[in-house]
């Protein structure tokens, strides 16, 4: 049975590493010793496995870990619907169905995620403009709020509350459980083509040509200027059917991978964070992704969890961390604003080697939900002294053209650009406060620092 609470303080941060916080810890393995936790007084906030960038999951007085609330509870093949704990993973749910041709509909970037992290950040997936954020199938959850009690939230009953924590970031409460639609597959591979762009207009034609296709995204050359600015690689995907499989495939279309991946082993020297080392990277990867433009059969892991092969790859940006800053902006502004933001890195002193553009369906459930119709780009910086005035920049030019950050990625923002930037904040806060308490009991580091 795990600890109820750390006597001691422990050291930690989300994936970017930056903050680190000490925080008292409780792991509960059972729900009353969580009920427990939230009855115990003080503020605290839920942590799943620490995949949010920044202080989202942090709480020096308590941060409350889900991961031994772990079981599936009930499956109905007849539907779809899987019944589970919010502490089971996301790669728990695709080894035990699979093989069995159920996967969920949306899926971000990591597989290593619980399922109650991916309803307190409505994650999105490559597919956001046909299949919405990952709280669009959700059907109902169970939440633990401000007076210890336990609440049923869907569309139909406490829908206010439902709605306030899809994207609510662990603020409206504890989530206890969740039942979440999976859908049938025929195979676990994707048909993939992929393509190069030469600079920015070009990409956002190709992103927008991709619009067919259920799942599309590029990865963007941030350093790139002058007539290269936005030069990208598009990647694009169709689920293939089992007739369509290549016959060394078709005995096994549902297959996982074996692959074990490689773990990084120490941080990065910063000698590899350079302006000039990451330059050239770049041009390496835009260099070799030109090579291997066209068709091919991908299996599902390699298309949607590429950095999932690389076990701590956060090491890679060094000991002191680094910062993720992921906005999105309206499709009417998308021209004027997504220029503007790589102009502006192109030409900092800090680099980006991920830059993620994407083009997003419209606002689904949730009150503070990050998407919207448009584009969404995501970057990483490297933490170091010159980074924080570059994401306040930032944060000017998506917010002058009416867009918002995402709140599972920031470590850095201020509260007037997310009063800004989401509409319904007033709302939000507004249930979170009637949940039984919640506003003064679930806080985070993230909360505190934007004033929610």
């Amino acid at each position: 049975m795990s600890e109820p609470e750390s006597s001691s303080p422990k050291k930690l941060s989300g994936w970017g590493r930056y903050p680190v916080l000490d925080c008292r810890m409780a792991e509960p393995d059972r729900l009353e010793a969580l009920l427990d936790a939230v009855n115990r007084g003080g503020t605290l906030i839920a942590r799943g496995n620490g995949r949010s960038y920044g202080d989202a999951a942090l709480n020096p007085d308590l941060t409350l870990s889900i991961l031994a609330m772990n079981r599936l509870r009930a499956f109905d093949a007849s539907t779809g619907l899987l019944t589970c704990e919010a502490g089971v993973l996301l790669a728990d749910i695709l080894t035990a169905f699979t093989p069995r041709g159920w996967y969920p509909p949306v899926v971000p970037g990591t597989k290593f995620v619980t399922v109650g992290g991916m309803i307190a950040a409505d994650v999105h997936g490559k597919g956001h403009q046909h299949d919405g954020t990952f709280g669009a199938h959700v059907e109902s959850l169970t939440l633990a709020t401000g007076d210890g009690q336990t609440q049923s939230c869907s569309r139909m009953a406490n829908s206010g509350l439902f709605r306030a924590t899809l994207g609510g970031m662990g603020l409206t409460g504890v989530i206890l459980s969740a039942t979440l639609r999976l859908q049938r597959i025929e195979t676990t591979f994707i048909h993939e083509e992929s393509l190069a762009t030469s600079g920015l207009d070009e990409t956002m034609s190709a992103l927008e040509e991709s619009q067919h296709w259920p799942y599309s995204v590029a990865w963007v050359d941030c350093l790139a200027r002058g007539r290269r600015c936005g030069r990208a690689l598009i990647s694009r995907g169709t689920p293939m059917a089992r007739t369509s499989l290549p016959t060394r495939l078709a005995a096994a279309p549902l297959q996982v991978t074996g692959e074990r991946g490689v773990t990084v082993p120490a941080d990065a020297p910063s000698a590899l964070l350079s302006r000039a080392t990451v330059g050239l990277l770049n041009q390496v990867h835009y260099g070799l992704g030109r090579l291997r433009t066209g068709a091919r059969t991908t299996h599902r892991d390699r298309f949607f969890f590429p950095l999932d092969r690389i076990r701590a790859w956060n090491r890679l940006y060094g000991r002191r961390g680094f910062v993720q800053y992921q906005c999105v902006v309206p499709q009417s502004e998308s021209g004027g604003a997504i220029p503007a933001l790589l102009q502006r890195v192109a030409a900092a002193g800090p680099s980006s080697f991920l830059g993620v553009l994407k083009q997003f369906g419209p606002q689904g459930d949730g009150l503070m939900s990050f998407p919207m119709a448009g584009h969404t780009l995501a970057l990483d910086f490297p933490m170091s002294p010159g980074v924080p005035d570059l994401l306040e920049a930032l944060d000017q030019i998506t917010h002058a053209h009416g867009g918002r950050i995402y709140l599972a990625k920031d470590a850095q923002s201020a509260p007037h650009w997310i009063r800004q930037g989401y509409p319904q904040v007033e709302a939000f806060t507004g249930l979170r406060s009637a949940a039984a308490g919640g506003a003064a009991r679930f806080s985070s580091a993230l909360s505190q620092r934007l004033s929610l």
